[in-house]
């Protein structure tokens, strides 16, 4: 199985921010994308993800096979943390098993998502990939409001999913430590479409 991403073109808010982007990822593999902030990291996880069209190029994988981490951590506030996790698992037909030792969660299942600290938030947050059973890993700062422990904790569980032949496409600005290719978006950046006369701008 292999992500594969073709002359892709992708936009924000109505206007062209990427052209051009092209990759091949394969299983048991990550990739790292890079580039300063507003180079277009989400719009092309987004569109990767099927969120909004992509504008122009192609992506080919298997149908089914991607599960999305964006910034919001998806959690319904007055549920506890075994029972928002239990929700997805259910979405996708499978049990949390032990997923919630797996993230260092299991003394808080109990407790509702809205009593747990940002970082507590973030760990659950991230436990849906655990119960998704995708093999694409679409992560978009994955580690905003962990501390060293934490990172080093998720870390690990990507280390896991790769090694069982998934695969993880990261945008972050810290290093994971995991074995991967870097991508600098900056290299894609669209260039400013220049209207063509005076009349033109005024029409």
């Amino acid at each position: 199985m292999e992500l594969i991403v073709e002359n892709l073109s992708c936009a924000r808010g109505g206007v062209i921010v990427l052209e051009g982007v092209s990759f091949r990822l394969a299983a048991g593999r990550a990739l790292v994308l890079r580039g300063p902030n507003g180079a277009g990291k989400t719009t092309l996880l987004r569109t990767i993800a099927g969120l909004q069209p992509a504008e122009g190029g192609a992506i080919s994988l298997p149908p089914d096979s991607i599960a999305y981490a964006a910034h919001a951590d998806g959690l319904k506030p007055t549920l506890t943390a075994r029972e928002n996790l239990t929700f997805w698992a259910d979405i996708y037909g499978r049990g949390i098993g032990d997923t919630l030792d797996r993230m260092n969660l299991a003394g808080l299942a109990d407790r509702p998502a809205m009593n747990l600290s940002a970082g507590q938030k973030r760990r659950l947050g991230l436990a849906r990939l655990l119960v998704a059973g995708r093999p694409v890993w679409l992560l978009d700062e994955p580690t905003v409001s962990l501390d060293a422990e934490a990172v080093a904790l998720f870390a690990g569980v990507v280390q896991g999913h790769l090694a069982a032949g998934g695969m993880a496409l990261v945008a972050t600005h810290i290093n994971l430590g995991l074995e991967a290719d870097v991508l600098d978006l900056s290299a894609f950046r669209a260039r400013p479409r220049i209207a063509g006369g005076f009349d033109e701008a005024f029409a």
